[in-house]
C-alpha cells in the first residue's frame, strides 16, 4: 500500500512538505516517485528518486522547487514544494516501481492527496 498525505490549501509562494508511507514489499528496493493530475488534465510524472537516494529526476517545471527524498528506515517518501504556484494545483500520487528512477513507467499506485495553490 502507498498512503501519501500532506496536501491542503496554501497560498502561493508557500512551501508544502508532502509524505507517503509505503508498505515494505513496495517500498524495499523499489524506485519512488510522484506524479500529480491537475483538473482536466492528464497525469504527469514529477519526482523520482531511487532506493539508495543518490539519483533523483523532476520535471522541467518543478526543477529547483520541489525535492524528492526518502526514509528508508520508515518506508516514507517525501516530495519538499517550495515556492508554489496555481500551476501546481492538483491530485499528487506515491507511486513506485521496480524500474530505474529514471524510467518514467510506475507499477504501485496508491491514493492521492489534492493540492491546491491560491494565487
Amino acid at each position: 500500500q502507498l498512503q501519501a498525505s500532506g496536501g491542503g490549501l496554501v497560498q502561493a509562494g508557500d512551501s508544502l512538505k508532502l509524505s507517503c508511507a509505503a508498505s515494505e514489499s513496495i517500498f524495499v528496493k523499489k524506485t519512488m516517485g510522484w506524479f500529480r493530475q491537475a483538473p482536466g488534465e492528464e497525469r504527469e510524472f514529477v519526482a523520482g528518486i531511487n532506493w539508495i537516494g543518490t539519483g533523483t529526476m523532476y520535471i522541467d517545471t518543478v526543477e529547483g522547487r520541489f525535492t524528492i527524498s526518502r526514509d528508508n528506515a520508515k518506508n516514507m517518501v517525501y516530495l519538499q514544494m517550495n515556492s508554489l504556484n496555481a500551476e501546481d494545483t492538483a491530485v499528487y500520487y506515491c507511486t513506485a516501481s521496480s524500474r530505474p528512477y529514471y524510467d518514467p513507467r510506475y507499477d504501485y499506485w496508491g491514493q492521492g492527496t489534492l493540492v491546491t495553490v491560491s494565487s
